[in-house]
């Protein structure tokens, strides 16, 4: 009879800190509705990192960084984001003309997806090592932010969630385009930065 699997102790850990923080998170957000809408994601990202746990563990540092991830979006979900206090703070102390929260979202929605997709190509295609594996990863990563723009428009117009809350778009007609390139630039970021120590990580958790 073949042992069963152990759940990864990683997952267990992020769990731990995803679970309570999504709690406070949902106690008096600024809008219910717009906070289920942004708290979506990083649900379906805790069920899948489960359901695919003793099948298809990830390394160390993809659980981590996704469990970052997910307090970035459970953040955002409280205050929505063109509210989060701390991007009112960089605002006012670089004088920008907007809360940046938005946009440090998106950068993450590259950067974390690309070590992602890196480390599925790595273990189950025939891109490896080299160029292409950075070229795809990234334009996966911009595909996916595409997508996830017009999943954004199309449950803003079901739901009539206004664009200023759900989408932050803050008055930009451009956000669209900056939300895309700014993920982008994360998984570029990510690739150029973490490649090697995503190698090792998968070499030591004896995926590689």
């Amino acid at each position: 009879m073949q042992a069963t699997t152990p759940w990864p102790r990683t997952l267990f850990w992020i769990t731990l800190m995803i679970l309570p923080a999504a709690a406070l998170s949902g106690s008096g957000p600024h809008d219910r509705l717009t906070w289920y809408l942004e708290i979506f994601p990083a649900a379906i990202a805790l069920v899948v990192l489960y359901w695919t746990a003793r099948r298809y563990p990830l390394t160390r540092m993809l659980y981590w960084l996704i469990g970052f991830h997910c307090l970035v979006l459970i953040l955002g979900a409280h205050y929505t984001y063109a509210r989060v206090p701390i991007g009112f703070w960089v605002q006012d102390l670089f004088d920008f003309s907007r809360n940046h929260y938005d946009r440090f979202g998106h950068i993450m929605q590259g950067f974390v997806p690309a070590v992602a997709v890196r480390e599925i190509l790595k273990r189950s295609s025939p891109v490896k090592d080299g160029g292409w594996l950075g070229f795809i990863t990234v334009m996966i990563c911009l595909a996916v932010s595409a997508m996830y723009e017009f999943l954004e428009w199309w449950i803003a117009v079901a739901a009539g969630v206004a664009a200023d809350q759900f989408l932050a778009t803050q008055g930009d007609v451009w956000d669209t385009q900056w939300d895309m390139f700014l993920a982008a630039c994360g998984a570029t970021a990510a690739v150029l930065t973490l490649s090697r120590p995503h190698d090792r990580a998968l070499v030591k958790a004896g995926l590689q």
